[in-house]
């Protein structure tokens, strides 16, 4: 088994009593070869990652493709079994409950996935997708259960009569908003939205998320919204943690994380985000190389083999994850 990482070790403070409480979250897979199959090491794709949200709160997590935002959602959901760490929902420590056990924890906790099309069954109706929730649950049935998916449509922004539709029969931002009226039928609490509007076109994207928003103000929903657009991520979030290969970098509210980014990857990744208004010259700062395997991290700090600043201790020592301003926290030996 892997050596415990001091990178999530702390949890960062959420501004009221949290909804969702992740300590030191860690997702390994077992990588196995030959022909008996036997474990060959460990793909570390959540590498020690904690956090909170607060009801009404939205927390982005951003970071590369590949660096394991998706995992902590799926670990979260428990559609992916955690290796290690602790999951809380409203203070309840749901991570190694059984199936009965987690059955009504499920219903306090949904996900919008990205891809709006691969998501919804073809062959059901819009209608019963919607209700399909409220019928494993045994929360309604019948003439109820119609009742209320005709109120999830009209919430979303969608016609009662499009129930009867079938998903080949919508546009991709409809599809999505069938999406969020499936996670809303339960009436969560958390919401984990999937990059939700990465598929879709940038002025359909606007008014997903000023729908999310509006939602979240109506029902106190914490969302965790899983992006790699920091300019999404910029607009529906209080707080945002960046991940690199596993592991949360830097953790901040969304104004100290966009004006003054103490770690050199989000320095990196906010300097290649446009900049709209053509009168502003900037120095453009990519990235270079690629990103480590995760399967084989390098020792030290995971991002040293890329950093612009890197010394001697970075390569042989992991910065835990510290706060150096309030409620600004950052794994990095130089700041």
């Amino acid at each position: 088994m892997p050596e415990p990482s001091e990178a999530g070790s702390r949890t960062p403070a959420s501004p009221a009593e949290p909804v969702l409480e992740v300590q030191d979250l860690k997702k390994h897979f077992v990588i196995r070869k030959g022909l008996l199959r036997r474990a060959a090491g460990h793909v570390r794709a959540v590498d020690g990652v904690s956090f909170a949200i607060a009801a009404g709160e939205t927390l982005g997590l951003v970071g590369e493709s590949g660096c394991g935002k998706s995992t902590v959602g799926r670990a979260i959901l428990r559609l992916v079994e955690p290796t290690e760490g602790v999951i809380k929902l409203n203070g309840r420590d749901i991570t190694r409950l059984g199936k009965a056990e987690l059955r009504p924890y499920r219903r306090q906790m949904q996900i919008i996935f990205q891809d709006p099309f691969s998501s919804l069954d073809p062959r059901m109706s819009a209608g019963a997708i919607v209700g399909e929730p409220l019928h494993v649950h045994g929360i309604a049935r019948g003439a109820r259960r119609a009742v209320q998916v005709a109120e999830l449509f009209e919430r979303v922004g969608l016609r009662r009569a499009q129930m009867r539709n079938y998903p080949h029969q919508f546009s991709g931002g409809q599809r999505q908003r069938i999406g969020i009226a499936r996670a809303l039928a339960l009436s969560p609490r958390l919401i984990i939205a999937d990059e939700p509007v990465s598929s879709l076109d940038v002025s359909i994207q606007a008014q997903v998320l000023n729908l999310m928003m509006d939602l979240q103000r109506e029902r106190g929903l914490a969302y965790l919204f899983i992006s790699h657009n920091l300019a999404v991520v910029e607009h529906i979030s209080q707080r945002v943690a960046v991940m690199y290969l596993g592991r949360i970098v830097e953790y901040a509210d969304r104004k100290s994380l966009f004006t003054t980014p103490l770690h050199p990857y989000t320095e990196l990744l906010l300097s290649a985000v446009p900049v709209p208004d053509p009168s502003v010259r900037r120095k453009k700062r990519l990235l270079q190389g690629d990103v480590p395997s995760p399967a084989n991290p390098p020792a030290g700090c995971h991002f040293h083999t890329r950093c612009p600043y890197a010394v001697d201790v970075c390569r042989a020592q992991s910065p835990p994850l510290r706060e150096v301003r309030p409620g600004h926290q950052v794994a990095c030996h130089l700041r």
